[in-house]
């Protein structure tokens, strides 16, 4: 048996004041994985193709009932090698381990470090994957890797935007899932990278594990070398988009993150494989152009344009006088669609008709596919109301 009923000493490493010492953190890849009902087997599953020492870490938030203790570091004891450790507050990630959420928590990461806070109150959103994941994206930045195994409803699919957003990978279980919600929300959404059945998964982060830049390794400064002009220079010629002008870091990251995936050895591999391969080509390209967007993302600058901003816009205009908005890099359309219903509300607050025109433009096609198809999988659709949801939308098989 793996578990361990207590950590070691230094698991939990702390200062005399009682806080957690960074000091303590150890570098390594942190895998979070998220899962609810039917995620137990599928978990083990993806444990059996793990070899013990891949060097990462594994974080494994379950949906779990807030008013019982919880056996699962138990019963994955009995399925692993791997030390497994209910996380109590300040745990210290370290390589080759399990940590699992206990009941009735929240939890989130920094630094390294694993922080518990309780469970909200009943009756609030409870999302606690999407919780852990955003935290992860946020402190491992490029390194994070998201998982979201069997379960219903939605809790995941932020998460695992947020860590492709940061240049993470991203994975979701296939149709072997034994409650399909999570994963397939996961995908709808564009949130995942690879669909796989949890031993595949398992073998492909064996294999991300291997990689020279995630095995203690830090990819390569190349941003003046030929490999990565000759990259710019072949993206532009396909796309039509210069990214020159791109922040390096930007660039080098999310480069990083597809020489891994691709399992290229180094930059001159990866652009030999780009040569080769024009569906490659248009992957690196729609990774560059990665957007980050959701329904009235900052609700203050909704309340602006329905309190200054169109206002002005009507002060003047004459009747029949169509009212034109432009939202350039619009990414999948939650920006257009958001102005759009607030100006609707608007005008009719007021009791005034304009025709409407309101465009959005993209460099990438992936997104403004998405954007034309006007679908909200439940998954993005939190930033819009109740309200908002039965007077604008309809509910239809894959959402709104």
């Amino acid at each position: 048996m793996a578990l361990l009923d207590e950590p070691p000493e230094d698991e939990a490493a702390q200062t005399d004041s009682g806080a957690p010492d960074s000091s303590h953190v150890a570098a390594c890849t942190v895998v979070g994985i998220g899962a609810s009902a039917g995620g137990f087997e599928a978990f083990g599953e993806l444990l059996n193709a793990l070899p013990n020492d891949t060097g990462m870490a594994f974080v494994l938030v379950q949906h779990l009932d807030p008013h019982h203790t919880s056996a699962l570091a138990g019963l994955l004891g009995h399925r692993t090698k791997l030390p497994v450790v209910e996380v109590a507050h300040g745990t210290v990630v370290r390589p080759n381990r399990i940590y699992v959420i206990p009941p009735n928590a929240t939890m989130t990461i920094a630094r390294g470090i694993l922080s518990l806070t309780p469970r909200p109150e009943a009756g609030g959103r409870y999302m606690p994957i999407d919780f852990f994941l955003c935290s992860l994206a946020e402190d491992q930045k490029g390194k994070a890797i998201g998982v979201i195994l069997s379960g219903a409803a939605t809790d995941g699919t932020i998460g695992l935007k947020a860590i492709k957003a940061e240049g993470g990978i991203t994975f979701a279980q296939d149709e072997s899932a034994k409650f399909d919600g999570m994963p397939r929300n996961a995908v709808t959404a564009g949130a995942v990278d690879f669909v796989l059945p949890p031993a595949e998964i398992g073998r492909e982060l064996a294999a991300i594990a291997g990689h020279p830049y995630r095995r203690g390794g830090e990819a390569p400064d190349f941003h003046e070398t030929r490999a990565f002009q000759k990259i710019l220079g072949l993206l532009k010629t396909a796309t039509g988009v210069d990214f020159s002008q791109y922040k390096p870091n930007t660039l080098l990251r999310r480069m990083e993150r597809r020489i891994v995936m691709q399992k290229a050895g180094d930059p001159d591999h990866y652009f030999r494989l780009l040569q080769q391969n024009p569906a490659e080509v248009r992957a690196l390209s729609e990774d560059l152009l990665i957007g980050v967007t959701e329904y009235f993302r900052d609700p203050l600058v909704f309340d602006a344009l329905k309190e200054s901003v169109f206002p002005a816009i009507v002060r003047e205009r004459q009747p029949g006088q169509p009212i034109r908005v432009w939202v350039p890099g619009c990414s999948t359309g939650d920006e257009v669609y958001s102005i759009a219903i607030c100006l609707i509300e608007y005008l009719q607050d007021a009791g005034l008709s304009f025709p409407m025109h309101i465009f959005g433009t993209d460099a990438s096609e992936r997104s403004i596919q998405k954007a034309r198809a006007g679908i909200v999988s439940p998954g993005n659709s939190a930033g819009i109301s109740v309200e908002r949801l039965k007077r604008f939308f309809v509910e239809v098989d894959a959402g709104y």
